[in-house]
Formats: C-alpha cells, sequence, structure tokens
C-alpha cells in the first residue's frame, strides 16, 4: 500500500478496505509505520512504538486493523510503558489494560505506540523535557497545543488516521485546533476513566480522540462509551448510534456566539475574520445566530483559583505514587519546574479550600444549565490566537507557582475551560485557514449531554465547509 493511499483514507475508510479484503491488516500496520519514519523525525509526536498484534481482530469491528496510537497518560496497555511524559515516571509499565484500553482492541484498532505529552498533561502546549517538543506539521516552528499534542501532530501528519486523546481544560479541542482536526470532547460520564481512575481532576477530565474526519470521532464515541461497575459519573447513551447522527441535518438551531472570552481576551485580527465567518456560514445553513455574553457566576480570577486547587490537589498523589514506585525523589531532577510548582502548590490546598472549588464548579455548572436552557449551542474561537511559537508557553516558568501556572494555562485558552468544569460536549472544527497557511478551530458547545447536537452540526459544517483536502508541510502522503 502506497503511502499516498493509506493516508487518503480516514479510519472508517480504511477498516472498510480490510473487510473487502483490498488490504490486510498487516499491510496497513506497515503502511502506518512507513508513515511514522517519514515524518516523525520533523514533528517528534510519536516516542515510542511496539510490535502490533493481528491476531484478535475481529473484522466485523467497526475500526478492524486500523492503525492507532495511544497517549503517554491516562490509558493503560497491559506490558507497554505509561511515563505521563515525565523523567519522575520513566521506565514505569503498566501491568494491566484500562478499561477503555480493552474497548480500543474491541473496536479492532491495532495499537503500535504513544504519543507525547506535555508532563502530567499539566500544559495546553507539548513540550516536555522527557521527549523534547513537538512541533506543528503546519509549521514546525510551532506549538502543536497541548496536551494531547503528540496525538494531534500524528494525525494531522497523516501518521494514523485518529489517535487517542484526553481533555481536562482544552486538551483535545487545543490541539485539533492548532494542528486542523475535528477534536471532540464528550459529555462527562460518557467514557470510562477507570479502573485505577475514577474522576480524573474531580470530573474534570475526560477522554476520547482527535480525528480528520467528524465520522470518524462519531464512531470512536461509539466504540468507546460505557461504563465499569462503581463508575462515579454515568451517563447513558442515546437509543442510536452517535455514527448515525452524522449524517443527520440538526434543524434550524439557537446559537449564540461568544466573541469576547470571560477573562477578557479578544480574538487576534485572523481568529476574529474566522470567527465572522463562521457567523455567516451558520445563517446560511438557516441558523439562529445572536451575540451573547455568558456569566460564569464567579469572577475569572476565582474561576482560576478554583481550578488550580482542582487540578493541583490531584496531582499530588499521582507524583507521590509515580515516586514510590521509581524511587526517585520529587525534585527538579525529576520534575520541570512547574509541574513542581503545582504539586506544592497542591500539597497546601486544605479540605475546606478543595471543598469551595467544588462549590465553584457548581456555580458555574448552574450558570451554564441557565444559558442552554435559552441556546442550544454556544460558539466560540477554540483559541483567541494562532499557534505560538515553540519555547514561549515555558517562559519564565520557573517563576510561578502552582496558581500562576494555571492562570498561564487559562490565559492560552480562555474559552475551553467551561466544558470541562460544567461536563459539557464541546468541538473544536477545522473552518478557517490564517494568511499564512496556519488552522483555525470554532468551539461549538452544547447543553449536558447533548452531545448529539454537536455532531450533527458538525456533520452539516463538514458537508458545507469541508476541510479533507488541506495538506499541512510535514504530511506522510507525500513520500
Amino acid at each position: 500500500m502506497q503511502l499516498h493511499e493509506y493516508t487518503s483514507f480516514d479510519g472508517l475508510g480504511l477498516a472498510q478496505l480490510l473487510r473487502e479484503g483490498a488490504v490486510s491488516a498487516a499491510e496497513l500496520h506497515d503502511a502506518a509505520q512507513r508513515a511514522c519514519a517519514a515524518v516523525n523525525p520533523q514533528i517528534n509526536a510519536v516516542v515510542e512504538l511496539w510490535p502490533a498484534d493481528f491476531t484478535q481482530i475481529d473484522h466485523t469491528a467497526p475500526f478492524a486493523g486500523v492503525p492507532f496510537l495511544i497517549k503517554d497518560v491516562a490509558v493503560t496497555m497491559a506490558g507497554q510503558r505509561s511515563e505521563y511524559g515525565s523523567r519522575l515516571g520513566a521506565g514505569h509499565v503498566a501491568t494491566f489494560d484500562s478499561h477503555l484500553m480493552t474497548q480500543f482492541r474491541a473496536a479492532g484498532l491495532v495499537t503500535f505506540g504513544r504519543t507525547s505529552t506535555p508532563e502530567m498533561a499539566f500544559a495546553t502546549t507539548t513540550e516536555p523535557v522527557l521527549y523534547g517538543a513537538t512541533r506543528n506539521p503546519w509549521n514546525v516552528n510551532l506549538s502543536a497545543g497541548g496536551s494531547s499534542g503528540g496525538a494531534a501532530a500524528a494525525v494531522a501528519a497523516g501518521i494514523v488516521p485518529l489517535a487517542h486523546a484526553t481533555d481536562a481544560a482544552g486538551s483535545i479541542r487545543v490541539p485539533a485546533a492548532s494542528t486542523g482536526l475535528f477534536g471532540f470532547k464528550p459529555s462527562r460520564g460518557r467514557v470510562s476513566n477507570g479502573p485505577a481512575m475514577d474522576e480524573i481532576f474531580s470530573g474534570l477530565g475526560v477522554q476520547l480522540g482527535v480525528s480528520r474526519t467528524v465520522r470518524d470521532s462519531a464512531a470512536l464515541l461509539d466504540c468507546v462509551q460505557g461504563i465499569m461497575p462503581g463508575e462515579p459519573y454515568v451517563t447513558n447513551p442515546p437509543g442510536h448510534s452517535w455514527l448515525s447522527q452524522v449524517e443527520v441535518a440538526p434543524g434550524k438551531l439557537r446559537i449564540g456566539v461568544q466573541r469576547v472570552a470571560c477573562n477578557g481576551a479578544r480574538p487576534v485580527p485572523a481568529v476574529d475574520a474566522a470567527l465572522q465567518d463562521t457567523v455567516r456560514l451558520l445563517e446560511s445553513l438557516g441558523h439562529h445566530v445572536e451575540e451573547v455574553s455568558p456569566a460564569l457566576g464567579v469572577s475569572w480570577p476565582a474561576f482560576v483559583q478554583a481550578n488550580a486547587s482542582i487540578w493541583c490537589a490531584n496531582l499530588v498523589p499521582w507524583i507521590a505514587g509515580l515516586a514510590h514506585e521509581s524511587g526517585r525523589a520529587v525534585s527538579l531532577d525529576t520534575l520541570e519546574p512547574a509541574t513542581l510548582a503545582c504539586y506544592r502548590y497542591g500539597q497546601t490546598v486544605s479540605a475546606v479550600a478543595f471543598v469551595a472549588a467544588l462549590d465553584v464548579r457548581n456555580t458555574v455548572t448552574r450558570h451554564a444549565g441557565a444559558l442552554f436552557g435559552q441556546y442550544d449551542v454556544l460558539l466560540t474561537p477554540t483559541m483567541p490566537d494562532v499557534p505560538w511559537p515553540l519555547g514561549r508557553y515555558g517562559e519564565n516558568e520557573e517563576q510561578l507557582d502552582g496558581l500562576g501556572w494555571t492562570a498561564r494555562l487559562f490565559e492560552h485558552s480562555p474559552y475551553t475551560p467551561l466544558a470541562n468544569v460544567a461536563g459539557l460536549p464541546a468541538m473544536s472544527v477545522p473552518l478557517a485557514m490564517s494568511n499564512e497557511g496556519l488552522p483555525i478551530g470554532m468551539q461549538f458547545m452544547a447543553g449536558y449531554g447533548q452531545d448529539g447536537t454537536l455532531l450533527r452540526l458538525a456533520g452539516q459544517l463538514e458537508r458545507a465547509a469541508p476541510w479533507g483536502q488541506r495538506r499541512p508541510p510535514v504530511w506522510a502522503g507525500k513520500v
């Protein structure tokens, strides 16, 4: 199979070729290996490859034989390393498949490696000390976003058609926007984090993936939704498949448009122009669109403070566990300055302060519920800016405490965290390109459990303004 052929199909398309007998799983794996060899030296997205197992593939599975990569955090594959992008976790080998991993296997996906993440997934760029910076396939001097930056860069460059990703403050949507992909964050409680993890950042974190087509993300959600006994959050599946919704017309939607972020940030001219173009596209499709100024219910500093308390307190047992297992000390020799600062900040969060942070989460969730009583969808830019140059995000990080680092993360992506705090479905759709040839994503958010509303809208947008033929300068299909 030639690489230009391999990269021309999405995941469902490759699986269909296998079912028709036009290609074998071994041939797909060989193509993925060659694609990785062709582009990974330029983007540093994949940190480890391992032998693929074709023996247990169910040829009737939706993604039968499709090459796949998992992120170096939050999912575990028995016998393979899971290092959290950290020197502290270097060499850690998982002893069991997490529930999500078993679902990836059942979906037919053939996992043959892992992608880079910032240390402990604590950034919306991917520049860890352990493996070095992941570069954007559209411009290798720029960030690919984070924390699923390795996954996004690998998919955008054509190594795999879709890849596992996680999202606790925008970590699916930010890299999707940065690299021109579709990134879908499902509602809280749709996808299990078990058994070793339950809530992930007290319910802020969810898992799914990034893809080049809407239908791949929808089908992936079909494959991995569901819970284990004892799940802390349960959101029941609908009576239809998510994939079926991609072809269903969404009807006339009430769409609120938020131009200015809740911290007062305004989009740069290129992003603002893309937002205006998106409004015109939505109106041409028959939707009612009007500007809104959503209320969080708390001040921006209080919002950041609450997230810092939840994030950093949750980080403490992660790091303590890795230190205990590895026998390494928690220090600047094993952790990056920002991660160590967040760890130390988390140690200072009292039980009373943590409960107060959860109360902020409740307040924000209630206000979001009221907003989506008025509107079906909220539209914002995914990011206020185009991708940043590598190195900019971490400038003077050694001078920041855990609250300061969280504030920097939220400054970088102020539109995305609301969906995590409130548990809402949200997506970044690659609807625009800047004059400099950089992708610009638009974020759409819906009420709790209304994942189908977004997937129906995404399908409509993909048909009306297709992005599938855009190719970054670093593209495996050129080989």
